[in-house]
């Protein structure tokens, strides 16, 4: 491969990205592909600036500050894909643990669409792949509240919140024809289907296929 692939993986709580992009990075590595995993908010240099404003508008919500939030995470999203992005070989595969599409899940009251324009208007980069990675949301807020962190959300406390979460960002996976990967089965096929769905995208031949 002569050229990054850009893979980000999205989803509500719960839904076992972390223990997902483990796996797939394992399997890809076995294959001796080049791999960098990266974390959104651990490569945004900005991430307390913007919590603070989450946390505000976790206890007072309007519109206003949603949208400064938006914004913020997009204006971050720009400097990630300008400054970090752009640092990784040439040839590796990038895995990102959640880009633009999770606010579809956890945004309540600026459309996606919107959300979406914000990016491109600041040049974000598009992943060539994106991943939504669900569950029942019964299942991943049970997951989520067997892990000693909980849920670990400062916008969502309530199990109908988590169902809305859920709903809204499946809405999104279908409508952009994102990849669902529905992660309720053993974690190898979940592994599995995003590796195929990498090989497909970069066009090179799966080894064991």
């Amino acid at each position: 491969m002569s050229h990054q692939l850009f893979v980000s993986l999205d989803g509500p709580k719960g839904a076992g990205k972390t223990t997902l992009l483990e796996a797939i990075t394992k399997v890809l590595r076995a294959d001796n592909k080049k791999v960098v995993r990266l974390c959104e908010k651990k490569s945004d240099p900005y991430r307390g600036e913007t919590m603070a404003l989450v946390n505000k508008f976790a206890r007072n919500p309007t519109l206003d500050l949603e949208l400064e939030v938006c914004k913020r995470l997009a204006d971050s999203r720009a400097w990630i894909s300008e400054h970090v992005l752009t640092k990784q070989p040439a040839d590796c595969i990038i895995l990102m643990d959640r880009w633009y599409p999770s606010d579809a899940a956890f945004r309540r009251m600026i459309p996606f669409a919107e959300i979406l324009q914000l990016n491109i208007e600041r040049r974000v980069r598009t992943p060539d792949l994106h991943v939504g990675v669900v569950t029942a949301p019964e299942i991943s807020w049970a997951r989520a509240a067997s892990r000693s962190r909980g849920l670990g959300s400062t916008v969502i406390s309530k199990l109908e919140e988590h169902v809305a979460c859920t709903t809204a960002f499946e809405r999104e996976v279908a409508h952009h024809d994102w990849i669902l990967c529905r992660n309720e089965g053993t974690i190898e096929d979940a592994t599995m289907q995003v590796i195929s769905e990498i090989y497909r995208v970069s066009g090179l031949l799966h080894p064991r296929f």
